[in-house]
């Protein structure tokens, strides 16, 4: 499904945002979803983040959290209880249908863990840049300037001997 903005011109001047782009123009697919289990997102921190799920009724071995590659998956299956107990209800407002929400997760985002607690599943998120691809500061003058030249005599010594 297309969306209504076409981002062709900007495919074409861009490098490596291609993801970013099929999820813009697939967002519009993702309006149609429901709207069962409601959640919260908690902003806890700079790098700190907490997903809470209500999913009153389901017990710890009901729910499964799968992290992949920039993707959450967080379903849940409720086992028919009612025809075992043989309850007959009158009204039955509490869901139990199964349920399957994905969440699109940034780049460097790892799941740390998980809680349920009075009917609220807690997802608790967090951005962990590796050190490689931090910030750093680099000195001007420093030691690039004597690897050079210590090259340079290497290059030098190497084309004495030939």
């Amino acid at each position: 499904m297309r969306s209504a903005f076409d981002f062709a011109p900007f495919r074409r001047s861009t490098v490596g945002f291609d993801r970013l782009f099929d999820m813009l123009e697939n967002s519009s697919a993702g309006q149609a979803q429901e709207n069962y289990p409601p959640f919260d997102l908690i902003k806890l921190g700079d790098n700190d983040y907490r997903i809470e799920l209500a999913v009153a009724g389901f017990k710890p071995d009901e729910i499964d959290i799968t992290a992949q590659q920039n993707v959450l998956v967080v379903s849940g299956k409720k086992r028919d209880e009612s025809e075992s107990k043989g309850s007959d209800y009158i009204y039955r407002g509490i869901a139990t249908r199964s349920f399957e929400r994905r969440f699109a997760l940034a780049d460097h985002i790892q799941v740390r863990g998980a809680d349920l607690k009075d009917g609220l599943l807690s997802i608790e998120l967090v951005r962990e840049i590796p050190e490689a691809m931090k910030p750093r500061k680099i000195s001007i003058g420093g030691s690039v300037k004597g690897e050079q030249i210590a090259s340079r005599q290497t290059v030098d010594a190497e084309a004495e001997h030939a």
